[in-house]
């Protein structure tokens, strides 16, 4: 088909796509979304509320009203969106302004190198591995705690675990912030969590589980995932996007491990970006595997089909997905036999 009878827009729809988490950066370290958590303003005002300068206040603003992200109650004001609200105010239980704060300093420099990284299979910064993975996790995961919140609830929920009767022995493997282990235990007395993970990342965990006062239900593990000490018995073992960073074969290793961790008839959780087994889709899945070949030397994403593989080799049974729960990706549970 010739040139002319195609769309460009395909195309150039494009070319200013680093963009919207950049104006979403500078509008959250500005603190412009705090500034109009309590009603609609001016550029003028929230130029003074900011120390910015009006020009650049009304231009980014402009471009977040383009965004949906902002509105025009009146003309020359501005007001949060319902989402930006929710999502975007510092302080609120779902803020997800955090993560917006690396993306010019962590995520997008990375992502600068990927012609060479393509070139030679190597990643920028391999955070797959402790030596460089432990720094770059400590000033991440806290800020990451409310991307998993809601589907770490939601699992608590389909447990039941709020009716519990006797002990919950939960393994929160990788734990980072402890989003999984934090949100299981918050549910019941009975829950108690083992958390795994690095030496540089468990005093984050520590902390976050301290500060929502669960500071005595939790032990912890020091250690990567293939050599750590994971103990026997857990009733629940949750691995909350972590996959992605270790590829097939240290994956299938770590399923084994995890399902000689668990006790007879415990249960597997598996938070996970997926693609389709033809991978062709969903975007935000086949987007996510480049940003792992950006960052890990063997990391990928992977389809339900190949997880569900993984698992029934391992030994685990009645792999499924629970598509009922509000997360930013899927969560696949297993159970063990018991």
């Amino acid at each position: 088909m010739p040139a002319s009878q195609l769309d460009p827009q395909k195309v150039l729809q494009y070319s200013f796509a680093y963009a919207p988490p950049l104006m979403i950066e500078a509008a959250v370290k500005l603190k412009l979304f705090d500034a109009l958590a309590d009603g609609d303003k001016s550029s003028d005002d929230l130029a003074a509320a900011t120390g910015a300068s009006v020009r650049g206040v009304r231009i980014l603003m402009n471009g977040l009203v383009g965004l949906g992200l902002l509105t025009h109650p009146k003309p020359g004001r501005y007001a949060l969106t319902p989402e930006a609200g929710a999502f975007l105010v510092r302080g609120r239980p779902a803020y997800l302004g955090g993560f917006f704060q690396h993306a010019s300093e962590q995520l997008i420099p990375k992502w600068l190198r990927l012609t060479e990284v393509v070139r030679t299979g190597k990643p920028a910064t391999a955070v797959n591995a402790e030596t460089e993975g432990a720094a770059f996790f400590q000033q991440f995961v806290e800020d990451i705690f409310p991307l998993s919140r809601q589907a770490a609830v939601g699992l608590a929920d389909h447990f039941k675990l709020a009716e519990a009767k006797s002990p919950v022995a939960v393994l929160d493997l990788a734990a980072g912030s402890g989003v999984w282990g934090v949100s299981l235990a918050e549910k019941s007395p009975h829950v108690r969590v083992t958390a795994v993970d690095w030496p540089g990342v468990l005093p984050v965990t520590r902390r976050v589980a301290e500060r929502h006062g669960l500071g005595d239900r939790f032990a912890y593990v020091e250690g990567d995932l293939a050599d750590a000490d994971f103990g026997t018995g857990h009733h629940v073992a949750t691995l909350g996007h972590i996959l992605h960073s270790e590829g097939i074969e240290r994956s299938k290793l770590l399923l084994k491990k995890t399902f000689a961790a668990l006790a007879p008839g415990g249960t597997i959780a598996i938070a996970e970006w997926l693609v389709n087994e033809d991978r062709n889709g969903p975007p935000p899945g086949l987007i996510f595997a480049v940003n792992m070949l950006v960052n890990t030397d063997r990391g990928d994403t992977f389809s339900f089909g190949e997880i569900s593989r993984w698992l029934t080799a391992a030994g685990f049974e009645n792999p499924r997905v629970l598509d009922h729960l509000p997360c930013p990706s899927p969560l696949i549970v297993a159970n063990k036999p018991g």
